[in-house]
Order: C-alpha cells, then sequence, then structure tokens
C-alpha cells in the first residue's frame, strides 16, 4: 500500500522547561492533555506569580495552539476568555490556532476561535490562510478516508463563512456545478482576485439577478437627484466603465453612494 505524506502544520509537542518549576511545567503539561480543569486552576490560582497567559515554548507556540490542534473546545474558550492572544503565530510556520483547528480538522473549534475574533485572512509563512491550508490537506487526502474528508468540508465551510462574510461580492461573472454543488466565479469590491464561492455565500438577489439575466456596472458616484414617475425618487449615476451618466431608479443604487450624495447636499445648503 502506498504510503502518503501528511501535510505538514507543525507537530504537537511541548519542550520541557529547563527553569521555572513546578508551576511553569503544570501549565505546559495541562496543556498537552487538553486539560481544562487543571487549566482553569492554574489561571485562577493566587500563587501563579503573574504568569503569562500567551507564555510560548521553544517553537513559539501558546498553550492556545496546543489545545486549538487538540480539538478541546473548552480549553479554547477558557483561554480566550482569559485574555489569550488569539492570532498568535508561531515560530515554526507562523501558524495560528486557526491554522491548528484547520490542519488538525476541528470545525468546532474553528467555529470558537472565529467567535472570538480569530483572523480568517492571516496567512502562514507559507501564504496559506487556515481556509487554504485545509483545502490543501482535503486534495491530499484519499477519497475513502470518508470521516476525515467530512471533517475537513466542515472546517472550509465554517472558514468559508467567516471570509465571505466580510466580503464584498460586486458581480458574477459565471456560473458552474449542479444541486449542493453550484458555485459561481465572482468579482470582487474590493478589488481581490476573481474566485469561485459556492452558491450559499452569494447575497441571493445576486444569484437571482444573474440567472434573470440582468447585467452590472460599477457605480462611481451620484451626481444628481429628481422625481420619476409614479413619484419614485431617481438618481443620476455616473459609472466608471460607462462614459454617459445614466437616470437610475433608487432600487438600482448603491445605499452608501446616495447617502454619501445625501450629506453632500445637506452640506452645500448649510
Amino acid at each position: 500500500m502506498e504510503r502518503r505524506a501528511r501535510p505538514h502544520v507543525g507537530p504537537l509537542r511541548l519542550h520541557r522547561q529547563r527553569r521555572g518549576g513546578g508551576v511553569r511545567n503544570s501549565w505546559w503539561t495541562a496543556a498537552k492533555k487538553a486539560d481544562d480543569a487543571a487549566l482553569k486552576q492554574l489561571i485562577e490560582s493566587s500563587d501563579n506569580d503573574g504568569r503569562d497567559i500567551d507564555a510560548v515554548d521553544e517553537d513559539g507556540r501558546t498553550a492556545l495552539l496546543f489545545v486549538s490542534g487538540l480539538g478541546s473546545e473548552q480549553c479554547v474558550q477558557l483561554l480566550a476568555e482569559a485574555g489569550a492572544d488569539v492570532n498568535h503565530r508561531d515560530n515554526g510556520g507562523g501558524l495560528t490556532a486557526l491554522h491548528m483547528a484547520a490542519g488538525y480538522v476541528r470545525p468546532g473549534v474553528a467555529k470558537l476561535l472565529l467567535e472570538f475574533g480569530a483572523g480568517p485572512e492571516i496567512e502562514d509563512d507559507r501564504g496559506r490562510t487556515p481556509l487554504e491550508l485545509a483545502r490543501e490537506i482535503l486534495k491530499m487526502t484519499p477519497q475513502l478516508q470518508f470521516a476525515r474528508r467530512m471533517g475537513l468540508e466542515n472546517v472550509i465551510r465554517v472558514l468559508e463563512g467567516a471570509v465571505y462574510e466580510f466580503a464584498e461580492v460586486g458581480e458574477i461573472l459565471e456560473r458552474r456545478g449542479k444541486g449542493e454543488n453550484v458555485e459561481y466565479l465572482v468579482k470582487w469590491r474590493d478589488g481581490g482576485d476573481n474566485e469561485w464561492v459556492k452558491e450559499a455565500f452569494v447575497a441571493e438577489d445576486l444569484v437571482r439577478d444573474f440567472e434573470g439575466g440582468i447585467e452590472y456596472a460599477v457605480a462611481e458616484c451620484v451626481v444628481d437627484r429628481r422625481e420619476g414617475d409614479e413619484g419614485k425618487e431617481e438618481y443620476l449615476v455616473k459609472w466608471t466603465d460607462i462614459e454617459e451618466a445614466t437616470w437610475e431608479p433608487q432600487e438600482n443604487v448603491d445605499p452608501d453612494l446616495i447617502k454619501m450624495f445625501e450629506e453632500k447636499i445637506a452640506e452645500t445648503s448649510s
């Protein structure tokens, strides 16, 4: 049987502390075992000697990185609530706790870390976000490893939800796939590279308009306003890719552009 190399996300190892005695060793032992009761006791202990919640081992890994890789949601919550840096990067590859959760297939931990503010777009030293790491591992995972593949797909869904929640689609360019596998090639408003995105992460109105054949242009600003047919307001829109400005009904104009126009009118009137 062919042996497959596992993708490297960094070993879950701990180095023995040369100095510091029992309390410090107890901290790393608790982290290594993902022992939430022991960690809680150490955090709340009056003789913790001012220990740093983000203390690092020789690889620059914190307790949070270890328990994230081990999949302990209880420990992750305990450390995050105690003020642990959820975006700390280690010295062995620039991995964050979210990378550890992705690499070791811990969807529950990934979701929890995101709730505590972990950055889904932080890259490791190889330029991979946690989402890209999870996708890379999925490609290398044999089809017969159903449970592992399912876990990775769950991690990917969690991370995709976080990444696309904060990115705004400017335009849908193409469609592919069927049923649950439908994806759209989207153009981002912030100028990022076009990307295939699953239907669930694209706004329903954009999907509906794309499927209905409605085309989009990129508006630069609103330059005027008038009352149109049936008393409905219309706005004169200047486009980035069309030379001539056009009058558009309010529902076709970006609310932020309307707000900017209204504020400009108010400033001029005052």
